[in-house]
């Protein structure tokens, strides 16, 4: 990692047994001194998200959130593969937003043609994020990305909550998000990037319900 050793000096003791790999923590740059070629260059599997000069690991993902995850993706890759309309991609997956800002949403579609940047997508046409227990995770996604998706000009969004079993629908109008719909069970979840792509909320909350039970 190119700028990692500039920002530290050898004054921490050994861990002890039973302690984290401090030690480790000093091959790195300090938060707000991370550059978009460190981050890039981490190597690792887990969410990293990448902001102003930090990076924001996110929680591990459980088993529902994979579950959600997967009927979505199977879904909406059968739907843009059978119409040659671009791709669909899951996490972890970093999408440039704008220079100094990566994020991983949990699904994203990408139309043919969408540019890159160090071979990772640049922007999106759709994201879908499967909210994480916790109140930090709900406001990131509800508050944090969607303002950050509407600035980046990403036309669709969706926040899908396990907890609630409701799906919310985002369309970008002139640089901010509306509501296109808030579905609940019963409903069928539409979208407008992709016209003609349902999804039934009871169908995609069904395994959810059985395993609470």
């Amino acid at each position: 990692m190119s700028s990692a050793s500039a920002h530290h000096s050898p004054t921490s003791r050994l861990s002890q047994p039973g302690e984290p790999p401090w030690d480790i923590a000093l091959l790195y740059p300090l938060q707000g001194s991370w550059s978009e070629s460190d981050y890039l260059e981490l190597g690792t599997n887990r969410l990293v998200e990448f902001s102003d000069g930090c990076i924001e690991v996110l929680p591990m993902p459980t088993k529902l959130h994979q579950q959600i995850v997967r009927f979505l993706f199977l879904l909406v890759q059968q739907f843009v593969s059978a119409r040659g309309l671009g791709e669909v991609l899951f996490a972890p997956l970093p999408i440039r937003l704008w220079p100094g800002k990566f994020r991983e949403p949990d699904l994203v579609y990408l139309r043919q043609g969408r540019g890159e940047y160090r071979g990772q997508p640049e922007g999106a046409d759709l994201v879908m994020e499967v909210l994480s227990e916790g109140e930090e995770n709900h406001r990131r996604d509800f508050e944090t990305k969607r303002q950050e998706y509407a600035q980046a000009g990403i036309p669709e969004y969706w926040i899908v909550d396990p907890e609630a079993l409701r799906v919310r629908v985002l369309i970008l109008e002139e640089g901010t998000y509306r509501e296109h719909g808030d579905f609940g069970p019963g409903d069928t979840a539409s979208s407008a990037v992709l016209p003609g792509l349902t999804v039934s909320v009871a169908d995609l909350f069904a395994s959810l319900s059985q395993d609470r039970e």
